[in-house]
């Protein structure tokens, strides 16, 4: 017989986390009303916390669809905010989404509006419609949205939702805005070393053959490296797009991805404010979700579906099999030795008051103002070694050229003495 996956309140108002076995889903609904029972979401056991792996041509298929489908975060955050505030004002959810496609200027978006308006007329729910746009709702939207939908709460979740959104946008566009600087001066140096080595270097190898002098070891190996470039630029340009297409293909896969994620965690400074962007947003996923009333098994779920870290993401899945066999959530996060003290203490404290939603909420907060500390510190900091950087690629590529230039006016001069 099947079983389904429950999450209640009874009379006292206590919230309960369960199972019940049933032939369909109508009738343990029935059977958890006769108890008296407030149903805050239900759903087959069989789905959620312990899914199937993806197979590495799945992943690429679904990056693709992502990449083919999805919308910015801004025009979700919009749309999440309009919803709420159009249903709470007694609107039906048809009509509403059917006023924003109207004014909705992003096509594709619109597109997506236009069929969620036709799932919901042939009486799919909201979040069954969404369900549908896997590369526009992420699952965490999607199980928030049928959390409001079994509570009769909808509205209150897609404000709490784009509020949400919203935070978690601040903190990336801070971590971008703070990776860009170094990302572009190292591609411009790379730019620089290239443009070097395919129109500087052969004018000066050009004039040293003239003189058909001894060249020194370095001022070699950058005329032969030139050489090879200009003879192999089709094959260069090849190995550079296979060398970005093979890193990308390897962080698909589990092991490759897991390694890249621990190499970028323990970079000095880089690797911080990657910990604590990573621990604010698994933090407030984790308070929306408790306050939403999602059971904890799927809250660990989509915790490690948001972090985007493979590390954390493991310890998550770690800490989940512990919850299943009687950890205690703080406990089982301790054991797996990848969560700091700090929330490690607001976690077990939340868990023994029953605030952990609220708890987890400051958590988030505490670690967010960590990742604008780390970036004002990235920032003093960054400047200086990236100059530094530059002048000694650059420096070294220019003395390497000049150094038969040096030798030449060392042996004039001894000539002329």
């Amino acid at each position: 017989m099947p079983a389904f996956q429950y999450t209640i309140k009874d009379a006292k108002g206590a919230r309960t986390e369960g199972v019940i076995k049933a032939s369909t889903m109508d009738e343990a609904v029935d059977k958890l009303s006769k108890e008296g029972s407030t149903i805050i979401t239900i759903k087959s056991a069989s789905e959620g916390a312990f899914k199937g792996k993806l197979s590495l041509f799945d992943k690429l298929m679904l990056t693709f669809y992502k990449w083919k489908t999805g919308v910015s975060l801004k025009t979700i955050v919009f749309f999440t905010r309009q919803l709420s505030t159009m249903i709470s004002a007694g609107l039906t959810i048809e009509k509403s989404i059917q006023d924003l496609e109207k004014e909705e200027k992003n096509k594709k978006f619109k597109r997506v509006l236009h069929k969620l308006s036709d799932d919901i007329k042939k009486g799919f729910s909201l979040s069954e419609a969404m369900e549908q746009h896997p590369g526009v709702f992420q699952p965490l939207f999607v199980s928030l949205v049928k959390a409001g939908e079994v509570s009769g709460t909808l509205h209150t979740i897609l404000s709490q939702l784009a509020d949400y959104y919203e935070k978690m946008e601040d903190t990336r566009t801070k971590v971008y805005s703070a990776m860009a600087y170094p990302i572009f001066i190292v591609i411009f140096l790379i730019l620089v070393a290239w443009g070097m080595f395919v129109y500087i270097i052969p004018k000066f190898a050009e004039v040293y053959s003239n003189f058909n002098a001894d060249l020194p070891g370095p001022t070699l190996l950058a005329i032969n490296i030139s050489n090879w470039i200009r003879s192999n630029i089709i094959l260069t340009i090849g190995i550079v797009i296979a060398s970005i297409l093979g890193l990308f293909v390897v962080s698909l896969t589990d092991r490759g991805r897991y390694i890249i994620d621990t190499v970028i965690l323990k970079i000095p400074v880089i690797g911080s404010l990657m910990t604590n962007s990573i621990m604010s947003k698994f933090a407030r996923t984790f308070s929306i979700l408790m306050t939403a009333g999602v059971p904890i098994m799927e809250v660990l779920e989509l915790s490690e579906n948001v972090v985007q870290n493979a590390v954390v993401e493991a310890a998550i899945r770690r800490s989940r099999i512990m919850v299943k066999e009687g950890y205690s959530v703080a406990g089982a996060f301790r054991k797996t030795g990848a969560f700091p003290s700090t929330l490690l203490q607001l976690t077990a404290t939340g868990e023994e008051t029953g605030d952990m939603d609220k708890l987890l909420g400051k958590a988030a907060d505490f670690y967010e103002k960590l990742v604008d500390s780390v970036i004002e510190r990235l920032t003093s900091l960054i400047e200086p070694l990236l100059i530094v950087l530059m002048a000694g690629v650059v420096g070294t590529l220019v003395v390497v050229v000049y150094l038969p230039v040096f030798d030449l006016g060392q042996a004039m001069s001894q000539g002329l003495k």
